[in-house]
């Protein structure tokens, strides 16, 4: 006689808080997990970008270059190479284990919000409150940006990279798709400034956070509304939302002190989970596991499923 297959267990949403890091950045700005998840970012209003093992706890390393604070960073896909931008309008390039500054790349008009490296790890893409996104050769010794998107009549948010496109979110409330294969430019109006875009984790879809306390999942190919999440309060700063790792629910920062998880398709609010008393700066999702970390004031926070049980830990 066989047994019937066990359900399987659904999402599990990281509600338990595993750990609180003091930065020692003043403001952390933004946190950003590494490409495997292992390590994460702090980008820091003292001009600063610190590079931790969240879940130990641990610094491992300071990356100081930047001339005002430091407002996004990226790792590469095999973790030697980090980018950020920041408030002195400039595009770093560091190398992980020296901690030295490999090239500065100058060129933006005005603070850089957003940075991203291409798949390979070849092309840093930065985007500005100028309202370019600039392509920077990361192996050319040539100081100009090999390629500017202008497109955007006001700001650059928020920019993310595909295999073969560029997503990119303008406080002008348009999302812009750039197909690379296909040299073309795909266009979407949200009607509220954009302070954060993102692509699902399946590629199919992306989630656009606006400045009228709304998350919406469009279609990526066609533009269609697939779902609006709402709920939290983003009315005035440039918060992050992000999809779970298994793209089952819609997670966003707010500025009530709580970040929001929403599930994807029926688009009810399925947890508000109380983080401190500001505003949940930035927030980001492990790429494979229910972990969480979000930035509020000068601290980073760790947060797991409730059935965690940390290593070495009585279980």
């Amino acid at each position: 006689m066989a047994f019937p297959e066990p359900k399987p267990r659904g999402p599990e949403l990281p509600q338990k808080r595993l750990k609180t890091l003091d930065c020692g950045q003043r403001a952390v700005r933004a946190v950003r997990f590494n490409v495997d998840g292992n390590y994460c970012l702090t980008c820091g209003s003292d001009k600063t970008l610190k590079l931790w093992n969240p879940l130990r706890g641990t610094l491992l390393r300071t990356y100081s270059g930047h001339g005002y604070e430091v407002l996004d960073a990226a790792g590469s896909f095999d973790n030697s190479s980090l980018c950020s931008g920041g408030g002195d309008k400039a595009v770093v390039l560091w190398d992980v284990a020296s901690g030295q500054v490999v090239r500065k790349f100058r060129g933006h008009a005005g603070k850089v919000n957003t940075v991203q490296f291409n798949e390979e790890a070849t092309v840093i893409l930065s985007g500005s409150i100028d309202s370019t996104i600039r392509c920077w050769d990361c192996r050319s010794r040539k100081p100009e940006p090999v390629q500017t998107l202008d497109e955007a009549r006001d700001g650059i948010s928020s920019v993310k990279v595909s295999d073969h496109e560029v997503l990119a979110g303008s406080v002008d409330g348009r999302v812009r798709r750039y197909d690379l294969r296909m040299g073309q430019l795909f266009s979407d109006y949200v009607g509220s400034p954009i302070t954060c875009i993102c692509f699902s984790r399946d590629g199919q879809c992306t989630l656009v956070s606006s400045l009228d306390s709304t998350l919406r999942l469009l279609d990526k190919d066609t533009g269609e509304l697939l779902g609006e999440y709402t709920g939290h309060k983003n009315k005035e700063y440039k918060l992050d939302c992000c999809l779970s790792e298994r793209d089952t629910h819609v997670v966003s920062c707010s500025e009530d002190g709580k970040v929001f998880f929403w599930d994807l398709v029926e688009g009810a609010l399925a947890l508000a989970l109380p983080v401190g008393p500001g505003v949940v700066q930035s927030l980001t999702y492990h790429p494979t596991e229910p972990c969480l970390l979000t930035a509020m004031g000068g601290s980073i926070q760790c947060w797991r499923e409730e059935t965690y049980e940390a290593e070495g830990a009585p279980g």
